[in-house]
């Protein structure tokens, strides 16, 4: 069942929530709708699944346009980050609920109930009660209870939020296994990166109510569209620096700017250098394309190792993070003079006040 969303807006008490979104989910895929909150990403689930109805715009499905059918019409399976569970029924009861409200044979519910049991691997905690069961198990009951009527849409709103980290993480492993296996074309809702990168087939950037961007996590981490999205998905160092033509300027350091329109000498203010921590080599001697910083601290992180450094002439503070072993063999101490060169930078510049994006080649 694909999705098709064209020209969405909605807005409540005059403020705008969605602008214009439009968008197509293909059948079988399992999309992460990412952003900050505030962004639009339940509002546009909950239209999705009949819940709210747009200002304007359609939402079809596989072709036919849906927005005149109710939620139970649109046949969705919902799954929320608070469970809903009926605290006052059984595991197999919760799960069989929907089948029972629509008069299906006995027979069939409990052959049922007891297939997705076993998908979700709870099939031995069928007559335990909601309270006698972890964060982790409640979910999967709710998501076993929305697969219950075979829907041809699964949305589900932060369905890991309320749970601890090791708990979300084993949790989003096991849910792609299971898309994997059923094939629902799914949208999930998350603010956090990470779970949306290991999760989805692909991810839709939201930012005020817009799409940003929609690509693979590869893609929109690599190719990022736009400087919130560079912002957005994860750290990031940036400079300030002047356009000349097709080149960039941080003080002395000089970048490709690619895509710029205007000859030489066509200056071209506000441009932005974004440098991930992760792209910037240190080293103890001043080579070709670096700059000198000096090391304030070392943050460790586990299987790397965060060094925050003072560079006068590129903002306040960079941001450099390497592997463990790079960092011992460094042995860098607090204090120390070093060099930073970008391996990769991405250059977002704004002239006559429109936004136009330009990726910075490797120095």
């Amino acid at each position: 069942m694909s999705i098709q969303i064209t020209g969405l807006s909605k807005s409540f008490d005059a403020n705008p929530v969605l602008r214009d979104v439009n968008l197509e989910i293909p059948e079988g895929e399992l999309v992460a709708l990412l952003g900050p909150s505030g962004c639009g990403k339940t509002t546009l689930l909950r239209i999705l699944a009949g819940l709210e109805s747009p200002d304007a715009g359609e939402v079809r499905h596989a072709g036919e346009d849906v927005g005149a059918r109710s939620a139970r019409e649109r046949n969705v399976g919902l799954v929320f980050q608070h469970y809903a569970l009926f605290r006052h029924m059984t595991v197999a009861e919760n799960v069989g609920f929907a089948l029972r409200v629509r008069k299906r044979p006995r027979a069939e519910v409990t052959a049922r109930v007891d297939e997705l049991l076993a998908l979700v691997q709870l099939d031995g905690l069928r007559e335990r009660y909601p309270h006698q069961l972890s964060g982790g198990q409640r979910q999967r009951v709710a998501l076993a209870r929305a697969l219950a009527t075979a829907p041809r849409i699964l949305l589900l709103d932060e369905p890991f939020g309320a749970l601890d980290a090791r708990v979300r993480q084993e949790l989003r492993r096991w849910l792609r296994r299971l898309h994997d296996e059923l094939h629902v074309t799914s949208v999930f809702v998350t603010h956090d990166q990470e779970e949306a990168f290991e999760v989805s087939d692909r991810v839709v950037l939201m930012n005020a109510g817009r799409v940003e961007q929609v690509g693979t996590p590869a893609q929109v981490f690599e190719e990022p569209a736009s400087p919130f999205v560079m912002r957005f998905l994860g750290a990031v160092n940036v400079f300030q620096g002047r356009v000349d033509g097709n080149r960039t300027w941080v003080n002395d350091l000089e970048f490709a700017a690619p895509g710029t329109s205007g000859g030489a000498g066509a200056v071209r203010k506000s441009a932005h250098v974004y440098v991930r921590p992760h792209e910037l080599e240190v080293h103890r001697a001043a080579v070709p394309g670096s700059f000198e910083a000096r090391v304030v601290r070392l943050v460790p992180l586990g299987a790397a190792v965060r060094v925050e450094l003072s560079a006068p002439g590129f903002g306040k503070a960079v941001e450099v993070e390497l592997d463990v072993r790079k960092g011992e063999a460094l042995g860098l101490q607090p204090g120390e003079a070093v060099h930073l060169s970008p391996r990769r930078a991405r250059v977002f510049a704004a002239p006559d006040g429109e936004a136009d994006s330009l990726t910075a080649s490797a120095l």
